[in-house]
């Protein structure tokens, strides 16, 4: 009778081990297969959150077909206690163990919100940014002058988030001044900047920050990054240019990025500055002429006056040889490039052409035609 027993109980044994090994091997099938998530969704996850509420919103939200299931693979492979906190981009169809290494493997956000300090030509202003799981590109929330003072709800709830990501972004063209005038009232940065940088050393581009960053780090990170562009362009600079140093290079690089907000002409216009100081005649650009009257503070809002035009200053480049003291803006890597390899060209004059470019002229009798169908077209205008 005991042996009997004894067989039996082998056999429920053996029965409950093949039945476990076959369940394991359903599990990690189903640990690694195809998830149920349709849309990509953005899954944000609080400091301190625990695996089991990760497992509850990734269930809520239909990104995992087993919430504890999530919970045990995480705990078996020891990836329960790596969770990183933070907005999190799971892509559709994602398995439970690719979106596991997602949440755990570290580094910057993938999605989420983020503010911009935004640093324009013409304006400067917060824009509160949110990824859109669907198509993975930011769409505008929020948009605030720089000189808010009373935030709204909507800006101070994201701007506080844990998650949130914060960044300066300096377009080309926008001057030291108007850098240094943003960055003294950001909310989002700490520290003084006692004095605005010397024009034309700030690199426009985009800049990570973290909440309270140092200013003064900041602008030391654009005069870095722009000493490195300017020093790379004028390694592989062209044979044969007008002038001698990087630093007059930047000057010229400066002018060319105010005078066309067209990237394909940069290289023609470069090349027109080239020509001209080739042959000894003068730039004439109202571009420093107008720097030379607001010191990069600001946009001067109305057209040069004749008596602007005909006043000796040492920004007036109708009135003096060469080029000014220094540069009127902070131009970016493809107008330094330019002015260095500039495009082979005979041209020696240009002037608008009503399409938001440029017509170019070998002659001054071609350049004449030129203005006078750029003065019909604003008469055109008028009207």
């Amino acid at each position: 009778m005991w042996k009997h027993v004894v067989a039996n109980v082998l056999t429920l044994l053996i029965v409950a081990l093949v039945l476990l090994g076959g369940l394991v091997a359903m599990a990690q099938r189903a640990f690694v297969a195809r998830g149920p998530l349709e849309q990509a969704i953005c899954l944000r996850i609080e400091p301190g959150a625990s695996l089991r509420a990760v497992a509850a919103s990734l269930d809520e939200q239909g990104a995992v077909s087993n919430a504890m299931l999530f919970r045990v693979g995480a705990q078996y492979d020891g990836r329960d206690s790596r969770l990183r906190f933070g907005s999190h981009l799971i892509p559709a169809g994602a398995s439970m163990d690719e979106i596991l290494d997602i949440v755990t493997r570290g580094g910057a956000s993938t999605c989420g919100t983020e503010v911009v300090l935004r640093v324009g030509v013409t304006a400067i202003e917060y824009l509160v940014r949110e990824m859109d799981p669907a198509t993975s590109r930011f769409v505008d929330v929020v948009e605030l002058p720089i000189e808010t003072e009373a935030f709204p709800e909507a800006y101070t709830e994201i701007a506080q988030r844990a998650d949130t990501r914060f960044r300066v972004a300096i377009a080309e063209g926008a001057t030291s001044w108007q850098v240094w005038n943003a960055l003294t009232q950001a909310e989002f940065l700490s520290g003084e900047l006692s004095e605005v940088p010397p024009e034309g050393t700030l690199a426009p581009d985009s800049y990570e920050v973290r909440r309270g960053a140092e200013r003064a780090d900041l602008i030391g990170e654009m005069q870095a990054r722009q000493v490195a562009i300017l020093s790379a362009a004028w390694e592989g600079r062209a044979e044969g240019l007008p002038f001698d140093t990087p630093e007059e290079a930047l000057i010229l690089a400066s002018i060319v990025e105010k005078e066309t907000g067209v990237a394909e002409e940069r290289g023609v216009v470069a090349s027109v500055f080239i020509n001209r100081l080739r042959e000894g005649m003068r730039l004439q650009t109202d571009p420093t002429v107008i720097y030379g009257i607001t010191q990069g503070r600001g946009t001067l809002g109305r057209g040069l006056r004749r008596s602007e035009l005909n006043a000796v200053t040492p920004y007036n480049t109708y009135q003096i040889d060469g080029l000014p003291p220094t540069p009127i803006a902070n131009p970016g890597r493809a107008s330094i490039e330019a002015v260095l390899n500039p495009l082979q060209t005979d041209y020696l004059y240009f002037v608008a052409d009503g399409t938001g470019g440029h017509a170019f002229a070998e002659t001054l009798a071609e350049h004449n035609r030129n203005v006078a169908r750029w003065r019909a077209i604003e008469a055109g205008r008028d009207q």
